[in-house]
C-alpha cells in the first residue's frame, strides 16, 4: 500500500487501500467529539485522488488539475512531525505537540481545549483530554500517561477515510491512517506516521499536508474565529 503525490496532480493511491467517507460529530459547544456515519466508497486496487479540489468528479481526480494549472509544489518538510515536536509536561501526562500538522479540524478545543483540561487534571477533564488526542487526524496531539506509559495513539487498519466537517459544513482533509506511506513522484519520503492529514481542496500553505485552508476564505475565517475565539 502506498500514495504517490504526482507533480501538480492527483494522489496516485496503489495497493487495494480501502476508502471510506465519515462525519465529525458536533457538540454544544461547536467543536467535533467523535466520528459517526463511516461510509465505504468503491474503489478498484489503484485509484486516483483529487489533490486540486476542481475536480468534477471527486473525490477522484478527473485531470481538471491540467487545465487549472494547479500549483501542487510541497513545501512541508519530510520530518515535519519530529522537526516541530513539542512537549508539554505535567506532573501526571506529557502532551506530545507537532503544530506544524495541524489541520484546524478542532477536536482539541471542546471544553475549554487540551490545555485547560490537563491543567484542570479531574478525572472527567483527562478523559475528555485524552479523547481529543486521540481524535485528533492530523496526528498533531498524542497524550501519555505517566503512571502506565499509556498513549492515546490508536491501532488503526490501513485504510483512507475522507472527512466531512459538520462544524463547518465544507469537505475536509484526507484522513490516511495506518503507517501507509506517502511519498512524492521524485522519490522524496515522508515519515511513516499512524495518522497523518492530507490537503484536498489545493489551498494549503503547507502542502502535501492540510492546514485547515478548507475553511481559510476570509469572511469564513473572521466569522468562525470571532466565535470560537480560535
Amino acid at each position: 500500500m502506498k500514495i504517490t503525490i504526482k507533480k501538480n496532480g492527483p494522489y496516485m493511491v496503489s495497493g487495494n487501500v480501502p476508502l471510506y467517507t465519515i462525519e465529525t460529530d458536533i457538540s454544544d459547544d461547536g467543536f467535533p467529539v467523535s466520528y459517526i456515519n463511516k461510509k465505504p466508497v468503491k474503489t478498484g486496487p489503484n485509484y486516483a485522488l483529487c489533490r486540486c479540489g476542481k475536480s468534477k468528479n471527486k473525490p477522484f481526480c478527473d485531470g481538471t488539475h491540467i487545465n487549472a494549472e494547479f500549483d501542487g509544489t510541497e513545501v512541508a518538510k519530510e520530518d515535519i512531525f519530529s522537526t516541530s515536536l513539542q512537549n508539554l509536561e505535567t506532573e501526571d501526562f506529557k502532551l506530545m505537540d507537532a503544530p506544524a500538522l495541524c489541520d484546524h479540524t478542532r477536536f482539541c478545543r471542546h471544553a475549554g481545549g487540551i490545555r485547560e483540561l490537563l491543567n484542570k487534571g479531574d478525572d472527567e477533564s483527562i478523559a475528555i483530554a485524552k479523547e481529543e488526542a486521540k481524535n485528533c487526524p492530523s496526528g498533531r496531539l498524542t497524550l501519555i500517561d505517566h503512571k502506565d506509559n499509556s498513549t492515546t495513539e490508536s491501532e488503526f487498519e490501513k485504510e483512507i477515510n475522507l472527512i466531512y466537517d459538520n462544524g463547518m459544513k465544507t469537505d475536509g482533509p484526507i484522513w490516511v491512517k495506518g503507517g501507509i506511506p506517502v511519498e512524492s513522484d521524485n522519490g522524496k519520503k515522508y515519515e511513516l506516521r499512524n495518522r497523518v492529514t492530507l490537503c484536498r481542496c489545493g489551498q494549503s500553505k503547507n502542502k502535501p499536508f492540510c492546514d485547515g485552508s478548507h475553511w481559510a476564505s476570509e469572511e469564513f475565517q473572521s466569522k468562525f474565529r470571532a466565535k470560537w475565539n480560535l
